[in-house]
């Protein structure tokens, strides 16, 4: 039997007996065998949040009749949302990056994307600052293929309209470092998830400069972390968040670096954790991350 990996997630199910097993029993009598199961049940309220990974022959269990049966227990269940995805078998999620000026998410992304550790595809980036013919990331971009896309943008047009038509058919956008503020309308016409990476741990120092408010609070941990992009600035859905010590012999170049390290590692964490099903919303202003 040649086996295929999946992976199923629920969403704000009312919590009842016999969920799980209903799971299982669906996943075993098509030969199945459950790798990993997370469940959460918030205390004090009835809601069920689940994630499974299992292994299965596509053969007995076609992809579509998989869909189809997940889809009957989420009705059943009257899930808010199901899903399931079987990496070997879906298309990878495609995405777009937007970035600013500053280079190092922006590399950090594109190197683990060559290196195969981001199930994505990268259909273009865009920035509001252009890049020389020769520099790294140019260079890189074109050895790839993956258009580069220069929108100066300032207060008077933030070139969301034309940003809005790059990003056409991609599953979730990543700012990747991208030093502007999106309208509620630009979030309401693109209609899906955006992963921002913020230079601070939040909800403390939001806004600009977060290592300098940081360090002149004489903080005693830094920390950067990864949210989806609501309306109001800097106070989405937190996803990931790293912290690492710092010290009164610190400096504010050393904070910056330090801050500039735990970026890649917490916007590579969740992306990585959203294309692997791990990250649910949770009362709407908060996530499960499994």
């Amino acid at each position: 039997m040649e086996s295929t990996s999946s992976i199923a997630r629920t969403v704000g199910v009312q919590d009842e007996v016999g969920i799980v097993a209903k799971l299982s029993e669906c996943i075993a009598q098509h030969g199945a065998n459950i790798h990993y199961v997370d469940v959460f049940v918030p205390e004090k309220k009835q809601v069920f949040y689940s994630r499974s990974e299992f292994v299965f022959d596509p053969v007995r269990w076609p992809h579509d009749v998989m869909l189809n049966d997940f889809m009957n227990i989420g009705k059943l269940f009257n899930a808010k949302r199901s899903v399931v995805r079987v990496p070997d078998l879906d298309p990878k999620y495609k995405i777009a990056l937007l970035a600013s000026n500053q280079d190092h998410c922006l590399v950090d992304v594109l190197h683990d994307w060559q290196d195969g550790r981001l199930p994505v595809d990268i259909s273009c980036v865009i920035s509001n600052h252009d890049r020389a013919p020769n520099t790294h990331v140019i260079n890189f971009l074109k050895r790839h293929g993956i258009p580069y896309y220069y929108l100066p943008a300032d207060e008077g047009n933030k070139r969301e309209r034309e940003i809005l038509d790059l990003v056409k058919g991609t599953d979730f956008l990543v700012l990747a470092r991208y030093m502007q503020v999106l309208s509620a309308g630009f979030l309401e016409s693109y209609g899906k998830d955006i992963i921002n990476i913020h230079h601070g741990l939040l909800p403390s120092f939001k806004g600009s400069n977060p290592a300098k408010q940081a360090y002149s609070a004489g903080v005693k941990l830094i920390g950067a972390t990864t949210h989806f992009v609501t309306p109001e600035l800097d106070a989405g859905p937190i996803i990931e968040q790293m912290v690492e010590r710092v010290s009164h012999k610190d400096s504010l170049q050393s904070f910056v670096q330090k801050s500039q390290s735990l970026e890649k590692q917490c916007l590579r964490r969740a992306i990585q954790s959203y294309c692997e099903l791990r990250v649910l919303p949770y009362e709407g202003k908060k996530t499960v991350v499994f």
